[in-house]
């Protein structure tokens, strides 16, 4: 293993200067960070992040916390509603050991008391947190912001000043994946929702809903299937609208997840894909493409959801204050979707 004696001495600086530059507790010329990075990537040195904390040095220990209960969360990180967060946690993780930050994942359970979360991170000396996907609710959210904990919440609000989000423009891709569904015909369209409540889910179907109204379609509650974001709830919900005899020609899942439940509904009703039902998702997992048919959606970009996340904390521990970062989304048009054959009934 390399030490900091070996990487001063390529870099032709001191081993105090190794350690200035590496824990980001003084600034130092471009030119001196830069040579002092490249010797020790050269030789693959890697500070001991313990070793700074327990110096006094900035902190380089990031807090990760996501889903309702962050050792609730570690059984639940398998289950296929959570695919897209697998990959905003994976680029969480690349970004932030390329500044130089260890992630920390909290071992005890959420309390119900609003500041134990905080009192909890603070003890682990950590330099912010990164909250992903946490509930509506979440008794950690607003004590966060409360605590000024530098913090940056992933796909929910937060916002303090210590404390931003970044998520995808949800209304917009959900507008233009429905938008996509009435430039092909389309007047029935039904959705399953996720959870109301959550405010991504709350964005889609705003979307989905500004789009109809453009076209001067009304809403129809009867087209409307009630679920979770997992792929049993939308298969169980796609179930209930054709047994309802809804005479939908389309169906917009609010996920990706979502949308392979309602495929496998489709096909037991012996109704196919888009050839009498046209099918979106939304995420662009890589599961989309092994879908039967492959899945028209709305991709998300989760490596600059996690990347952007970790920058902004960064700038927040700084002391710089960040705004929203709101990100882009794009249509991905695949085989499940197709003009209808009837457009005016199943």
């Amino acid at each position: 293993m390399a030490t900091s004696e070996e990487v001063a001495r390529l870099a032709g600086v001191s081993r105090a200067t190794v350690s200035r530059v590496l824990s980001g507790t003084v600034r130092v010329s471009e030119a001196t960070r830069h040579r002092v990075e490249e010797a020790a990537a050269q030789l693959g040195y890697e500070p001991d992040v313990a070793a700074q904390s327990l110096s006094g040095a900035r902190s380089k220990t990031i807090a990760l916390g996501f889903f309702a209960n962050d050792v609730w969360a570690l059984s639940q990180l398998t289950r296929p509603q959570y695919h897209f967060h697998l990959d905003v946690l994976r680029s969480i993780e690349t970004a932030a050991a390329k500044a130089g930050f260890d992630l920390l994942l909290p071992s005890r359970p959420n309390s119900t008391a609003s500041d134990s979360y905080v009192r909890l991170l603070r003890s682990r000396r950590v330099a912010g947190a990164i909250m992903v996907a946490c509930p509506p609710g979440d008794v950690r959210t607003q004590a966060l912001i409360e605590s000024e904990l530098p913090t940056v919440f992933i796909d929910s609000i937060g916002v303090g000043s210590h404390a931003t989000y970044v998520t995808s423009d949800n209304i917009e891709g959900a507008r233009r994946i429905t938008e996509h569904l009435l430039d092909l015909g389309h007047r029935r369209i039904a959705r399953i929702t996720g959870t109301e409540t959550d405010p991504s889910g709350q964005d889609r179907i705003t979307g989905i809903r500004q789009a109809l109204a453009a076209r001067g379609i009304p809403e129809d509650p009867t087209l409307t299937g009630r679920s979770d974001w997992s792929i049993e709830g939308a298969y169980h919900a796609t179930l209930e609208l054709l047994e309802r005899q809804a005479d939908f020609t389309a169906v917009i899942a609010e996920s990706d997840m979502m949308a392979i439940g309602i495929l496998r509904a489709l096909h037991e009703h012996g109704l196919r894909v888009p050839e009498d039902v046209s099918v979106t998702g939304f995420d662009d997992i890589d599961l989309c493409e092994f879908t039967a048919p492959p899945l028209t959606t709305v991709r998300q970009d989760a490596d600059a959801m996690g990347t952007g996340a970790v920058h902004a904390l960064l700038s927040l521990v700084d002391g710089t204050g960040v705004e929203p970062i709101v990100l882009p989304t794009e249509i991905v048009v695949r085989r499940s979707t197709a003009a209808p054959r009837n457009p005016g009934a199943r």
